[in-house]
């Protein structure tokens, strides 16, 4: 496609410092995309509405309200990363811009997400985030049409929580009668809004400064230490699929929707065993995996997750003009794999999906979450640095603080077996009948992995409760993982929906 020009003095310029659970996600992305995240929606609508014209003035809308999207970064060196964001004045100029970042395809599903995962990184320093509408050819002119929509953003700007809020706003957009001179005038209204001056309101504050400060009090800073370095020591797991090496990535995307009834079912039986779906999903990896791996029993099984801490910030800067920001935190859950004699497969995985929920909460509601949130950010931060260091073979100053507190200590091992993204009921984020005229059917999430890399995710959408495992087929034993996967599709229809 012909990129427009866009004028460069349309305002004044702003940026702000990278914050450092920010920076931990931008270093590794430099060379090849990692973890730069996609969000995939298939829907119908009739033809009329999925025009180019106001797909433009859509996006330029969104990109307005969030400046993130739009932003550019610019790396002076590792203490010194930054947003720079170039606010527009004028409505042309503002779809201008938008479509710098936006394209129209004809491919289906699987080719364009695999194109985004697997080919050439889409995303820069110059652009953070990207839409593709692509909509199959040969479809007929007078009924409605399959289209696939697909957002791609670097994780250092926002998270999933983030991604599934602007779908839902495309599509409240989009799905209405809303005709081009309403649009026009919509984006004239975000362009002309009242945004003072300054890179804190125009650019959207990192987590680190969002949430609320710690004491400086030298005692208190003892025992925030303590207590992040005894709880990273808990992270014992001693299980990890087989690895391989030599061949180049390759992500796949396996995603299966289980139908509205048996997700029903799968529902009503999680309640009455007093779990949500996520921490049954947790469970269900670990029976899923005692059914692949019949050694180490002796050894637990450790997997990880994100955490939103977006309950967390101050509900001042929680609503502060934009919901494109990172804030995320991390937890792991730490299960046995052997199996009690004169116990049932179904009592130990409804156990163990109680203990996943008895983790998560005390994870969630730990007194110390905000300064071991803080700690962690600062450790990321800093690992992220030694390690770009090393990546680009500068000479590296920077060395991790020694735990000296534990230095005689023989390390208990830590693998984590996978990574499980957990989105929840998504049918409360997607608002469907603000959109009337549009149906959405398919979703489907994930990031470009650095080799060898895993991810699970789980979440309820259109009434289905839907799996989808994102993992580099080259980077493991496929036949290990295609095992656990057939393991884990089967322990759903045994342990959860029958």
């Amino acid at each position: 496609m012909t990129i427009p020009v866009v004028p460069k003095d349309s305002g004044k310029n702003v940026a702000r410092q990278l914050g450092e659970t920010e920076v931990s996600y931008y270093l590794p992305s430099r060379e090849n995309g990692v973890n730069d995240m996609y969000l995939h929606l298939g829907f119908r609508a009739p033809v009329d509405l999925v025009t180019s014209s106001r797909v433009r003035l859509i996006w330029a809308i969104l990109r307005q309200r969030h400046p993130l999207l739009a932003a550019k970064v610019r790396m002076n060196g590792y203490e010194d990363i930054t947003f720079e964001y170039q606010p527009i004045q004028i409505v042309d100029d503002s779809i201008a811009e938008a479509e710098t970042a936006l394209e129209f395809r004809t491919q289906n599903k699987d080719d364009l997400i695999d194109s985004y995962l697997n080919g050439p990184r889409t995303l820069s320093n110059d652009r953070l985030s990207y839409l593709f509408i692509s909509s199959p050819e040969g479809q007929s002119d007078d009924a409605e049409t399959e289209h696939n929509w697909m957002l791609c953003t670097t994780h250092y700007i926002g998270d999933g929580m983030a991604l599934h809020a602007t779908a839902n706003d495309f599509f409240t957009l989009l799905g209405n009668d809303n005709d081009e001179a309403k649009l026009r005038a919509l984006l004239h209204s975000e362009l002309t809004s009242n945004k003072p001056d300054g890179a804190e309101s125009q650019l959207p504050l990192s987590i680190e400064a969002r949430l609320p400060k710690t004491p400086n009090a030298r005692i208190f800073e003892a025992m925030a230490t303590v207590d992040h370095l005894l709880s990273q020591r808990k992270l014992i797991g001693g299980h990890a699929f087989p690895r391989r090496s030599g061949k180049e990535r390759k992500t796949v995307v396996p995603t299966v929707p289980f139908d509205s009834d048996k997700t029903k079912n799968i529902l009503k039986k999680c309640k009455a065993n007093g779990v949500s779906i996520s921490s049954a999903i947790f469970a269900l990896c670990n029976i899923a995996w005692a059914r692949t791996h019949k050694i180490g029993r002796e050894e637990p099984m450790m997997m990880y997750s994100a955490l939103n801490l977006r309950p967390y910030v101050p509900a001042n800067e929680r609503l502060n003009n934009s919901y494109w920001f990172l804030a995320i935190g991390y937890f792991n859950i730490v299960l046995p794999t052997f199996y009690p004699p004169n116990s049932t497969e179904a009592a130990i995985f409804w156990h163990r999906a109680r203990s996943v929920k008895t983790q998560t909460a005390k994870a969630a509601k730990s007194p110390m979450l905000v300064s071991r949130s803080h700690a962690m950010a600062k450790e990321r931060g800093l690992r992220s640095r030694i390690w770009g260091m090393q990546d680009d073979g500068v000479e590296c100053t920077l060395k991790m603080p020694k735990q000296i507190l534990f230095e005689d200590d023989k390390p208990a091992p830590s693998k984590a077996l996978i990574g499980l993204s957990m989105l929840g009921n998504l049918d409360g984020t997607y608002k469907h009948a603000t959109f009337p005229l549009v149906t959405l059917h398919t979703l489907t999430s994930g990031s470009r992995q650095r080799q060898g890399g895993m991810l699970l995710f789980g979440y309820t959408f259109v009434g289905k409760l839907w799996l989808s495992l994102g993992y580099d087929m080259n980077g493991f034993d496929d036949e290990v993982v295609q095992g656990f996967w057939k393991h884990l599709l089967a322990a759903v229809d045994e342990l959860l929906s029958n």
